[in-house]
């Protein structure tokens, strides 16, 4: 499955990949207008309008012994594509474990377990705040889509020119980082000096002979 679908967002077959991606963005684009119902209910009914007549078709065919019984989609009835025990068990323990990291990694940030982690989550907030103003969750799905199936093939076609600029942001980010480190140190009262021990009554009385 996993291969199944890196040969698909690659453009490994050019016919597949495109119409797998112009059916999820006109699909898509048609929520604008349309409910889910009516459009899920007008894509099954697409596909019946090409299966149907095409299972009629061989059927006639093999009523005039045209054609010896063979089914048109039969590879697709016998794709197994059932769930063993031991995959649902895999599937619902990875899904149980994305949760519970969701919810571990949302805790750290919002009580602050790391400051300059929380900062970054903030600044995301506040950029998604604005984003949220501008376009819809709808307008971000399309964009996901055309991204997956864009991204990819081209990191693939310009990996070292996109190395060398993620490694350019990453200094730059480092280097804001310890500005803001040295920053925190400088500003951050120092702990108080030690008390210096009480000398002993053997000592101040030595003292005191001398």
């Amino acid at each position: 499955m996993a291969s199944k679908l890196v040969d698909l967002v690659y453009w490994r077959s050019m016919w597949w990949t495109g119409v797998v991606f112009t059916g999820l963005v006109i699909g898509l684009a048609s929520l604008f207008q349309l409910s889910v119902i009516t459009v899920l209910s007008h894509v099954f009914l697409g596909l019946m309008c090409v299966t149907f007549p095409l299972r009629l078709y061989y059927k006639l065919l093999e009523l005039l012994r045209w054609n010896p019984g063979v089914h048109p989609f039969q590879s697709c009835l016998d794709y197994d594509s059932t769930l063993t025990d031991t995959d649902t068990v895999m599937l619902v323990e990875e899904v149980v474990l994305l949760m519970a990291f969701a919810v571990t990694e949302f805790k750290r940030l919002v009580f602050i377990d790391n400051i300059f982690d929380s900062i970054k989550f903030v600044v995301l907030l506040y950029l998604l705040s604005y984003i949220g103003v501008l376009i819809n969750g709808l307008t971000l799905i399309i964009i996901a889509v055309i991204a997956v199936f864009s991204l990819p093939l081209l990191y693939k076609k310009q990996q070292v020119r996109i190395r060398r600029i993620v490694r350019t942001i990453r200094g730059f980010v480092r280097k804001i980082q310890n500005m803001c480190l040295s920053l925190y140190h400088s500003v951050r009262p120092s702990a108080a000096p030690a008390s210096k021990p009480a000398a002993s009554p053997a000592v101040k009385q030595k003292t005191k002979s001398k």
